[in-house]
Order: structure tokens, then C-alpha cells, then sequence
């Protein structure tokens, strides 16, 4: 069934953006673009349009109490299907990350002589832009070089995008997994186009998910990493790494907390501009 997105539009002073990045990560938005002096935020339509503006009307009256001045304004509108593929392909360009991996859109050609990783979007959110993602792909092709021919689990996988540049970079055997029925489509649909086999993909849940693995990658918002970590740690094997990835600058500490009580041990914190992506590992 198509699905519209509304494209909300934040006009932010500089001494609020980290406060509303963080707010409509907090509301659900999977995609977060920095602009010069706004922040573009995507929801899908569920209906609950007037329930968004509350939120941002209720936090802005927060923050103008607390002095927070100037706030901030916005405005939003509806993109039905055709217009929302036609705003990821206007944003959506190759990009090179790290020293292998090319992202490439599927209507560019793919003209390079790096590892391409092709990505149609379609309605799911991954694309290499953001700041977590790329971060992801920069420790993945890092750990490419100790893990080749070892297990990796992308869990919320989305467009497939790490799970795709792993099998790129020679982890074998891949699965990825993700509870949206349109994102295992999108995973499905761009595995194909990058000719690969050795990806098994999943619907569901962590706890679908059997066995262990030598690597795990988890893109996720920092709420749903606290709820998982113990899921995370029980499906690494001994000496295996994850990627904790997807929290806001500030949200880092609870994380690794949750990740140490779950027997995980923290070895490295990557800060790009106000995103935090954490290496933990299993002894």
C-alpha cells in the first residue's frame, strides 16, 4: 500500500538545534536533514498530523520558558508517493565513504571503481547521507579488514544499505532483519540490484533471530537500543563487535550503561557533528 510522509520544515536558531534534533528524534522522525538554518524531519502519515504540531507547540513554549529565545517556527506539508520518491531522488546523489564504498542511487550509473553499494530508497529510510549511517559504513569497512569471511547481523535493517556494504566488503554470512514490511521489501528489492546472494533477510524481531554472530551492526534511536541490549549481547559470539548507532550526543551514557550491565564491554565512541555511534564488544 503507498505510504505519504510529511516533510516538516524547522526555521531553528543555532542555540535551539541540538534541543529540536533531539525532539523530533524523540517524536519518531527516521530521517533528519541539517539545513542552513533549518532542520528538515520526515514522519509517516499515520493520521496524527495535529498530534505532531502539539508536540513541537508544547516543546516550543518549553524552551521559550526556560528563556530559550529566539525558538523556532515550522511549517510542513503532505508528499504523497510520487512527490516523496521524487524529494529523496532531488537529495539523494552518489557519495563516497571511507576508502572502498561508493552509496549509489539505482538511477545513476554506477561509474566508479570503488565497491558500489546501490540504494532505491523507495518509502525507506538509508542512504548514506545521515550522520549515523555514514558513520556505520566508516566502522564496518574498518572492521572489514579483521572480520572478512566472518557472520554479521544488521538489525532495523531499512534500505539494507550496511548489510549490503558488509557482504561488499566480504563478511559472509549476512542477515539482516527489520519489523516494517516495506523496509524487508526495500532490503529485498536492493539486494537484488546489487546482484548478491549471501544476504538472508528477516521480518521481525531481535528475538527472532537465532544463533550468534561475529558482528552486529544497530542503527536504531537510542530508546530502542536500552530496550535490546541484552537481546544485542546474547547474539554476539565471544570476541565478536557491535555498532550501537543512532543517539543523539548526550544520550551516549545510558547506552553504554545498559550495554556494560549487558555483559558487552565499551571500546570506542565516534561523535559525527551532534550523532553518537558506540563500538562495543563481547569478551
Amino acid at each position: 500500500m503507498p505510504t505519504s510522509y510529511y516533510e516538516f520544515t524547522v526555521r531553528v536558531p543555532d542555540e535551539s538545534r541540538d534541543a529540536i534534533i533531539y525532539k523530533l528524534a524523540e517524536m519518531g522522525s527516521p530521517g533528519l536533514y541539517e539545513g542552513d538554518g533549518n532542520i528538515i524531519a520526515y514522519f509517516e502519515d499515520k493520521g496524527d498530523v495535529r498530534k505532531l504540531c502539539g508536540e513541537l507547540d508544547e516543546f516550543r513554549k518549553v524552551l521559550d520558558d526556560a528563556s530559550l529565545n529566539p525558538v523556532f517556527s515550522y511549517d510542513y506539508v503532505l508528499l504523497p508517493e510520487k512527490d516523496w520518491n521524487e524529494s529523496w531522488k532531488k537529495n539523494f546523489s552518489p557519495i563516497d565513504i571511507g576508502n572502498k564504498l561508493t552509496i549509489v542511487p539505482s538511477w545513476v550509473k554506477a561509474d566508479t571503481d570503488r565497491l558500489p553499494v546501490i540504494i532505491d530508497p523507495g518509502q525507506v529510510f538509508g542512504t548514506g547521507h545521515h550522520e549515523s549511517t555514514r558513520t556505520c559504513l566508516i566502522l564496518i569497512e574498518r572492521f572489514s579488514e579483521d572480520f572478512e569471511e566472518k557472520s554479521f547481523l544488521d538489525i532495523g535493517t531499512g534500505t539494507g544499505i550496511l548489510a549490503i556494504a558488509a557482504a561488499r566488503l566480504g563478511f559472509s554470512p549476512v542477515t539482516a532483519i527489520d519489523n516494517d514490511p516495506m523496509s524487508v521489501e526495500a532490503c529485498l528489492f536492493n539486494v537484488e540490484l546489487n546482484c548478491l546472494k549471501d544476504i538472508v533477510i528477516k521480518k521481525g524481531e531481535i528475538t527472532d533471530v537465532e544463533g550468534t554472530f561475529d558482528f552486529i551492526s544497530a542503527n536504531l534511536l537510542a530508546e530502542t537500543l536500552l530496550q535490546i541490549a541484552q537481546e544485542i549481547a546474547s547474539r554476539l559470539g565471544p570476541g565478536g563487535s557491535a555498532i550501537l548507532s543512532g543517539m543523539l550526543v548526550g544520550q551516549e551514557d545510558e547506552v553504554i550503561k545498559s550495554a556494560e550491565m549487558a555483559g558487552l564491554k565499551f571500546r570506542k565512541k565516534v561523535v559525527d557533528d551532534k550523532w553518537v555511534s558506540l563500538v562495543v564488544e563481547r569478551p
